[in-house]
């Protein structure tokens, strides 16, 4: 007699691990009840010192005689103001990268614009 899988659920199986997890349960409550018996009341360790508020106020007193560090503001010099270009705006306020021949570029675009909305006129496109 072999036994072979099937589709359905294994009940036998179930009632198996069912009874087994019941022991568990059934176990650790007892080992929890004893445990609970035998426990002799722990006395809690004693509170910290409180710490005295004059070595607070002297690390204050320290801490406002510290010099603190200077920031320096660092201001861009004439030269390096004007090899800056101003670049052409995009239509939508976008500054466009700095590239050499862009400003060709951006000329060469105008005047494809112009012709554009010129074939428009004419009714050509």
């Amino acid at each position: 007699n072999m036994k072979l899988g099937g589709l359905g659920p294994d009940y036998e199986a179930i009632k198996e691990k069912k009874q087994k997890l019941k022991l568990q349960k059934e176990y650790s409550r007892q080992i929890n009840e004893y445990n609970m018996k035998n426990i002799i009341v722990v006395q809690r360790l004693p509170a910290k010192p409180p710490v005295s508020s004059v070595s607070r106020q002297k690390a204050l007193e320290y801490a406002k005689k510290i010099p603190r560090p200077k920031t320096f503001i660092t201001r861009q010099s004439d030269q390096e103001v004007k090899e800056e270009r101003v670049l052409p705006q995009a239509p939508h306020g976008i500054s466009l990268p700095q590239i050499p021949s862009l400003e060709s570029l951006w000329s060469r675009h105008e005047k494809e614009k112009e012709v554009v909305a010129a074939f428009k006129a004419l009714h050509i496109l």
